[in-house]
């Protein structure tokens, strides 16, 4: 199957495979191994002492703009020393979960109605960014602030969520692309269309790549996202945020609201255009989540969609 160029940008990657190289033949992105002395272990202790170094303020991000109050501000610290501190972060009220929903509502015409390949090419430049630029910045701050070493990072927050990116817009254009049957008389024809509403995107503690997925895949379906990350992943998760910015994703696409979990599930769960919970967590908290959209279920505007990737430990 032939698929259209997609990436109008060229990156340059630590693992030497771009989205444009990948698009022509889907493959995995390359493990580096960090071997003494290699340049890519230079870089990574060079980021991993800046980021040990250094406090990171992390907002919300809501429309486009970023938002930190020292009154809602939570630390991040290093889970083997709980001594550093690695990121001062922002708590999203229920004023402002509304506010990134009402931001989003607003933004999602607009986004739907781009082609996939307009949506396409934004994440497959967010995938070279995090496989190149972003690479390091994301290992250390998983590192960091996950207690991962080398390998488990470089196989999480830099290759899994750039082969996320890649994959999910590769299977995307061949899902697309097919169409029903049409003849002389009539014609048939399919289009995909994103949720009549919003999505949120309820991230894990342990995976930064999973985090990434779960608020990108919806939104190159043409949906809008809110993204929770986890209290003790917020920076690595921000970094990939950071990513999806520099790589064009339209203001309020997707907002980035690290909250407090009953604040921020009560609060979607009772606005009436919930359209979709992509979540990854233990049960308990899904079961939570899945009896409150119950209870709401006669307000929605549609019938909201719940995916659960659920912890059994």
């Amino acid at each position: 199957m032939r698929f259209p160029l997609i990436c109008r940008r060229f990156a340059s990657t630590y693992g030497g495979l771009t989205s444009e190289q990948f698009m022509k033949n889907p493959l995995n992105e390359p493990v580096l191994k960090y071997l003494k002395g290699s340049e890519e272990r230079k870089a990574l202790e060079a980021e991993l002492d800046i980021l040990s170094q250094n406090v990171v303020k992390v907002p919300l991000v809501i429309g486009g703009n970023k938002l930190f109050s020292k009154e809602n501000s939570r630390k991040q610290i290093m889970p083997f020393n709980h001594r550093n501190t690695i990121a001062n972060y922002n708590y999203a009220t229920a004023e402002d979960i509304e506010e990134a929903i009402k931001v989003g509502m607003g933004a999602r015409e607009a986004w739907e109605r781009k082609s996939l390949k307009e949506r396409a090419d934004i994440f497959l430049h967010a995938a070279d960014l995090c496989a190149g630029k972003y690479r390091m910045r994301l290992n250390a701050a998983t590192m960091l602030g996950q207690a991962k070493n080398i390998q488990q990072a470089e196989i999480d927050s830099a290759c899994e969520l750039v082969d996320f990116l890649r994959f999910n817009a590769y299977f995307a254009f061949e899902v697309a692309s097919y169409q029903p049957i049409s003849t002389k008389i009539y014609s048939d024809s399919l289009i995909y269309r994103g949720l009549e509403g919003f999505v949120a995107a309820i991230a894990p503690f342990n995976f930064t790549a999973i985090g990434g997925n779960l608020a990108t895949a919806p939104a190159l379906m043409g949906n809008v996202v809110l993204w929770k990350p986890s209290d003790t992943a917020v920076l690595s998760n921000f970094i990939a945020f950071e990513a999806l910015l520099e790589a064009g994703i339209p203001p309020g696409v997707i907002s980035f609201l690290p909250s407090d979990g009953p604040t921020f599930g009560n609060t979607i769960c009772s606005n009436r255009h919930l359209a979709g919970i992509n979540f990854t967590g233990s049960m308990p908290t899904f079961l939570y989540l899945y009896n409150s959209v119950a209870k709401n279920m006669g307000k929605y505007v549609t019938f909201p969609r719940l995916v659960g990737g659920l912890f059994v430990f």
